[in-house]
């Protein structure tokens, strides 16, 4: 067989205790198009499947030591195998039809099976493998053209901005200032696409997987103190009013029930999306960040990491005097490149992002806004208390 061909020809596993099974299985499936190969045992399998991933599985569900179900169980329990699509062989009834399904098998076949239904689902889902298979490898083009993009961009951002600060220092001579003026002006469009360019990477990364927490005791009031005074020259300039307080804007004198797990870095990302997008859509008034302990998470709030039997939970409030979300927007503003419809608006990632680290400490953001009434984002943690 030439190197074209065998590389077409599609790699089935065929998993029985019976050998008539087997014999009977090879006849029907027996051409150009199929390699076959056999298992006699759940074990067997499993460990074929280890060496040399198939395109498909057929696999009989009543066998010894382990049944179909779970070599089922464990082929999708094993993550460093590609999607593999099992066809389960069975002669049972309803029930055990859907705890296949349940075990996340894709299809099944009753025995004893009419030859030409078993042809065509198989090539059913030899179909929806290669579907499977090409999209995952659209995922990856993607991944990799956006790693490369956001680098290439990067590099000369950061070293245009480096020049055009020593510009307007004088290091190259005397500048003027209508010059001067516009040169701060490209330093800061930069910066704003900089910060693009670092968002998207992150969320790409998150989407992709290749994100893990470095998971440290944190004191949640502490960080958004850090991240108030890194902003408040931002509020500032715009003459707003930008504090940090306790429930109904008091003093905090003890900090320790706002103690938290979670990785410094994704949360201090978080809470400059939802500090620095407030003082974003503000254009007079305050912005607030108040911290509470033992708030209760909104019920319709789907929480991930198990942290829904979290004993208690701390809230952090981001109140602006803004603009306002229309409630019809609401429900969409943490979704991929969802942009509001204000003129200031974003590239929408911002929230995303934060919504996206938000889940991934075990927790959630919930929003009340209205139009010119302002916006509260809550952003809601499990507390080590």
């Amino acid at each position: 067989m030439s190197e074209s061909n065998k590389a077409s020809t599609k790699q089935i596993l065929t998993v029985d205790d019976s050998v008539d099974n087997l014999f009977l299985i090879e006849s029907i499936l027996e051409g150009d198009e199929y390699e076959l190969s056999f298992a006699e045992s759940g074990q067997e399998a499993l460990t074929n499947i280890q060496k040399s991933p198939p395109d498909l599985v057929l696999l009989d569900i009543m066998m010894p030591v382990m049944d179909g179900y779970e070599v089922t169980r464990r082929i999708r329990q094993c993550d460093n195998l590609p999607y593999i699509p099992v066809l389960l062989l069975t002669a049972h009834d309803h029930a055990s039809l859907v705890k296949g399904l349940d075990a996340g098998a894709d299809d099944f076949i009753r025995k004893p099976f009419d030859i030409e239904e078993l042809q065509a689902r198989v090539r059913s889902l030899l179909r929806m493998k290669a579907a499977m298979d090409a999209q995952a490898h659209m995922i990856r083009q993607r991944d990799d053209f956006v790693a490369r993009l956001t680098h290439d961009l990067r590099t000369p951002l950061v070293a245009a901005n480096r020049m055009l600060t020593f510009c307007r220092k004088g290091s190259f001579g005397p500048v003027a200032e209508d010059a001067k003026a516009a040169i701060s002006a490209t330093i800061q469009n930069n910066g704003q696409l900089l910060e693009m360019v670092n968002t998207l990477l992150e969320v790409y990364r998150h989407d992709a997987g290749h994100k893990s927490l470095t998971v440290i005791a944190v004191n949640l009031y502490d960080l958004a103190e850090a991240v108030v005074n890194e902003l408040t020259p931002i509020a500032e300039a715009k003459r707003l009013q930008l504090r940090i307080s306790g429930g109904s804007g008091q003093t905090i004198a003890d900090k320790s029930p706002f103690e938290i797990q979670g990785d410094v870095m994704e949360l201090r990302r978080l809470l400059t999306n939802l500090i620095g997008n407030a003082l974003k859509f503000t254009d007079e008034g305050c912005v607030s960040v108040e911290l509470q302990q033992n708030h209760a998470v909104p019920s319709s709030r789907t929480l991930e990491n198990n942290a829904d039997s979290a004993k208690s939970w701390v809230a952090l409030k981001v109140i602006d005097t803004g603009v306002g979300i229309a409630e019809a927007d609401q429900a969409e503003i943490f979704e991929w490149f969802r942009q509001g419809k204000q003129r200031r608006s974003g590239s929408g990632l911002g929230l995303h992002l934060a919504g996206r680290i938000a889940r991934m400490h075990g927790g959630c953001i919930d929003v009340d806004s209205a139009l010119q009434e302002g916006s509260t984002f809550t952003l809601f943690l499990p507390s080590t208390e």
